[in-house]
C-alpha cells in the first residue's frame, strides 16, 4: 500500500514543468541543507552501516552534496538536437524525463548510492519512489525530509524502507514505474530485469557485483603499490563494489610486496566507528561476517597461505598473462594498474574488459567522470553526463515545410 501511494504522488507531482533555472536552485539548496547537517548524516550511517564516522564527514556526505551541485548544473542544460533532414522538412529533438524511476540502493553506501541515483533523475526531472537496503534506511529518510526544506514539491521524492524480495520487487514490477535503477548483486539484478520484463517492459540500468584485478608490475614503486593495493582492498572494510579483491604481483617485488603489506595490515585497528583512532568498523551484518570467515576458511582448505590475506599461487607472469587472468571472470566493474612504464599502463588499460581502470591509483572517483561496468557488472553509468541520459527519453518532431508537399 505505501508503495502504491508514493507512486500515485509520483505521477501526479513532477520538477518537469518547473523552469529549469528554479529546478537547479532547489537541487543547490537541497546540498546546502546537506552540509549543514553532516554530522547527524555521518552518525546515521555509522549507526546502520558501521561506517567509520569521520570518513562519512569527511568524504561520503560532502560528495552527496557535490554530486547535488555537480547536476544542478547540469538541470538547465538539458536540450535536444535540430536535425539537417535529406527530406524538405523541418526536424528536431527532445530530451524528457522518463517519468518515475524506482531507485533502489545498497547498504555499503547509503548516502553515496542514493545521491549516485537520485541527483541526476531529479535534474531530469523525474519523480521518484528510493528503497534504501533495509540494513541502512535512516539516511535515506532524512534525505526525504531535507528534500522539502530545499523546496523539492511533494510526491517528487519519496522513500519506501522496505524488504527485497518485497518492497524492491514490487518497484521492479509495478506498472506505473517507468525506470528502475539497481545497485547490488549480480543475483538480484537478473531478478529486477525479469520483473521489469514481464511487466511494463521498463528500462532499467544495473551496478552489478564486481570482482576487480590490481596487476603490480615489478617496476612499480613498491610502497606506492601496497598502499594502493590495502586502499583497494580494506577501504569501507573491502564492502565496496570495486573492492581489489584479485591481486597479481609480478615475480621480481613478489616477497617483498607480500611483507610490506603484511606489515601493514597488522597495523590496521579494528573497532568502534566512532574512535578516530579505529581504521575498521564492523562488518554490515552477521551474514556478511559470516561470509568472510567463510571464504577464508575456503582459501586455506584450497592451499593458500595466510599471512594476513590468502597467497596467490602461478607461474611466472608476463603482461599477456595478466592480462588474461584480469579478465578471466565473468565481472567487469573495476581494475588497477601499477607501473611507471606507460606503454604498459596504455596495452594494459585497453585491453582489460572493466568500466573503470585506474593507473598508479585506485577509486578514483569523480562527479565528472562516469562509472560502471562490462559483462556481468551491469550497464547504465552513474555520475557523469552519462548518468542524466539514463533519465531522458529522446523525442524527435518532424514537420513539412511550408507550402512544400509531404510526398
Amino acid at each position: 500500500m505505501a508503495l502504491a501511494k508514493n507512486v500515485r504522488l509520483c505521477k501526479r507531482a513532477s520538477l518537469h514543468h518547473r523552469p529549469k533555472p528554479a529546478r537547479g536552485r532547489i537541487l543547490h539548496k537541497f546540498a546546502d541543507l546537506v552540509e549543514q547537517h553532516v554530522e547527524e548524516l555521518a552518525a546515521l550511517d555509522t549507526v546502520d552501516a558501521g561506517k567509520l564516522f569521520a570518513m562519512g564527514k569527511l568524504v561520503d556526505i560532502p560528495g552527496g552534496a557535490n554530486l547535488l551541485r555537480y547536476y544542478a548544473g547540469a538541470a538547465d542544460k538539458v536540450h535536444g538536437e535540430t536535425l539537417k533532414m535529406a527530406r524538405p522538412c523541418h526536424g528536431y529533438t527532445l530530451k524528457e524525463p522518463v517519468g518515475v524511476v524506482g531507485h533502489i540502493v545498497p547498504w555499503n553506501y547509503p548516502t553515496t548510492m542514493f545521491f549516485f541515483k537520485a541527483s541526476p533523475a531529479l535534474a531530469a526531472g523525474c519523480t521518484m519512489v528510493v528503497k534504501p537496503a533495509e540494513q541502512t534506511p535512516l539516511s535515506a529518510l532524512f534525505y526525504a525530509h531535507l528534500a522539502k526544506l530545499a523546496g523539492v514539491p511533494d510526491g517528487v521524492l519519496n522513500v519506501v524502507p522496505g524488504f527485497g524480495p518485497t518492497a524492491g520487487a514490487a518497484i521492479s514490477s509495478h506498472m506505473d514505474i517507468d525506470k528502475v535503477s539497481f545497485t547490488g548483486s549480480t543475483e538480484v539484478g537478473r531478478l529486477v530485469m525479469e520483473a521489469a520484463a514481464k511487466s511494463n517492459l521498463k528500462p532499467v540500468s544495473l551496478e552489478l557485483g564486481g570482482k576487480s584485478p590490481v596487476i603490480v608490475f615489478d617496476d612499480a614503486d613498491l610502497d606506492t603499490a601496497v598502499n594502493l593495493v590495502h586502499m583497494a582492498s580494506y577501504t569501507n572494510k573491502g564492502e565496496i563494489c570495486v573492492a581489489g579483491s584479485r591481486i597479481y604481483v609480478q615475480e621480481g617485488i613478489y616477497d617483498a610486496f607480500v611483507k610490506k603489506a603484511t606489515e601493514m595490515a597488522k597495523k590496521s585497528v579494528v573497532g568502534d566507528p566512532f574512535n578516530p583512532r579505529v581504521h575498521q568498523g564492523p562488518q554490515i551484518d552477521k551474514e556478511q561476517y559470516e561470509k568472510i570467515l567463510k571464504y577464508i576458511d575456503i582459501g586455506k582448505r584450497e592451499g593458500a597461505t595466510l599471512v594476513t590475506g590468502g597467497k596467490p599461487c602461478g607461474e611466472n607472469g608476463t603482461v599477456e598473462e595478466a592480462i588474461q587472468k584480469a579478465n578471466s571472470t565473468r565481472y567487469g566493474l573495476a581494475a588497477g594498474i601499477v607501473t611507471k612504464n606507460i606503454d604498459v599502463a596504455n596495452t594494459v588499460s585497453r585491453s582489460i574488459r572493466a568500466g573503470a581502470i585506474w593507473i598508479n591509483c585506485y577509486l578514483g572517483f569523480d562527479p565528472d567522470v562516469p562509472f560502471g561496468g562490462y559483462k556481468m557488472s551491469g550497464f547504465g553509468k552513474d555520475m557523469g553526463m552519462d548518468a542524466l541520459e539514463k533519465y531522458l527519453h529522446t523525442k524527435a518532431v518532424v514537420t513539412p515545410l511550408y507550402n512544400t508537399p509531404w510526398l
